[in-house]
């Protein structure tokens, strides 16, 4: 199949971000559909005939990132890649894994598959499977021609296939091997709330006492608001899009908010905050509300691309003595899931969801670790020097 690859250079060029990064080698392999008018960027930081294990979900990119100032496919995959290398590595800085994963980390590199539709291709839609048998072909022609190994999984886009008969993950699965179906937003979610339940607990803040509130409830959030329901006292506060999920909260007695009123939610008094939204939720605005929220102390999730100015960020809430602990951190689990489903499929082993619920315990620890760091150091530290000084 014809495509264009773009090597580290062109890459850079594209996203100059990728540059000040730990790893700035990351390859695009893109793909355009010359009729249906679809385009596939593969990006990963394996190199061209290394045998890489490259790990990042497939993002079928809604119309909030297509219609976003400046996007590509090749600059959303390079961005999306860069928070999967950092992923990749905390993992390796904490040991945090399933058995067959903690085995091979040193063979696993960030990437993303982002694949642009048509309105009618979406998925739900008529074209849906035609799309997506392309997909599956554009993968396995990346696998071979590139020389490396690609695993990917669950991302935004997904769902029913047109005819209700097959979800889309089922359907690329059956495709492509590296396709992987485990639900990884369960142990995503509960990567969140461990890491969340870590942090909070350095502040001596048990969760019967606590207020949290999350910026969006989708399968992620909804995880994390089902194990904090399991402590009574808790309060829950939900700013969410979506005007049926935010029905289905206040049904459970949760308050909402809509994104049109989010800088009014950041105002509201919350021990800690919870980001899984589609990106960016932490702009500069609502960095400066959160570091002006007295009460605040803790925030973290898993959200990809939710800074967009990720130094200034990270500085303004240390300065203001806010413990945030980076997205890439909060959501390595999921990514986790995808490789060691892959792993146990190909050797022949049982995998099992519930062996990386276990495995996401160690983020509490870890948040708990970190954080309790950063406070006895005057916060000095922001977590990722200090999670570095603890376990690198």
């Amino acid at each position: 199949m014809t495509h264009t690859v773009l090597p580290p250079a062109d890459c850079a060029a594209l996203v100059p971000e990728l540059l000040e990064t730990r790893n700035p080698n990351v390859w695009v392999y893109r793909y355009s559909h010359p009729q249906a008018g679809w385009t596939l960027s593969i990006a990963t930081h394996a190199p061209p005939g290394s045998g890489k294990l490259s790990l990042g979900g497939f993002r079928i990119a809604p119309l909030e990132r297509t219609e976003s100032p400046g996007f590509t496919t090749d600059r959303e995959s390079i961005a999306l890649a860069m928070g999967m290398e950092e992923k990749v590595h905390w993992s390796r800085v904490i040991r945090v894994g399933g058995p067959l994963a903690l085995r091979d980390l040193t063979r696993v590199v960030g990437g993303k598959c982002v694949l642009a539709p048509t309105p009618e291709s979406r998925v739900g839609n008529p074209r849906d499977a035609e799309m997506l048998a392309w997909a599956a072909e554009c993968l396995a022609d990346c696998e071979r021609t590139a020389g490396i190994h690609i695993t990917t999984g669950q991302d935004l886009g997904h769902g029913r296939m047109h005819g209700g008969a097959m979800g889309s993950l089922e359907f690329l699965n059956a495709r492509f091997a590296g396709s992987v179906v485990a639900d990884t937003s369960v142990p995503t979610g509960e990567g969140n709330y461990q890491i969340l339940h870590g942090m909070l607990r350095a502040f001596g803040l048990p969760l019967e006492r606590t207020t949290v509130g999350l910026i969006g409830c989708g399968n992620i959030g909804m995880h994390i608001i089902a194990q904090l329901r399991q402590h009574a006292g808790v309060t829950i506060l939900a700013c969410e899009s979506r005007d049926e999920r935010r029905a289905e909260l206040e049904a459970m007695g949760i308050r909402t908010w809509g994104p049109e009123r989010k800088q009014e939610f950041l105002a509201l008094p919350m021990d800690a905050l919870v980001v899984n939204a589609a990106g960016a939720t932490l702009d500069s605005v609502s960095v400066a509300a959160c570091a002006a929220n007295a009460r605040l102390k803790v925030v973290c999730g898993s959200e990809n691309l939710v800074m967009p100015d990720q130094h200034r960020g990270v500085e303004t809430l240390r300065a203001a003595q806010k413990v945030y602990a980076p997205t890439e951190l909060g959501g390595m689990m999921g990514y986790l899931t995808a490789v060691e489903q892959y792993l146990a499929v190909i050797e022949g082993k049982r995998f099992e969801v519930a062996t990386m619920l276990e495995a996401a315990k160690r983020l509490e620890v870890a948040g708990y670790e970190t954080t309790a760091r950063i406070i006895a150091g005057g916060h000095r530290e922001d977590f990722e020097t200090a999670v570095t000084a603890l376990y690198a």
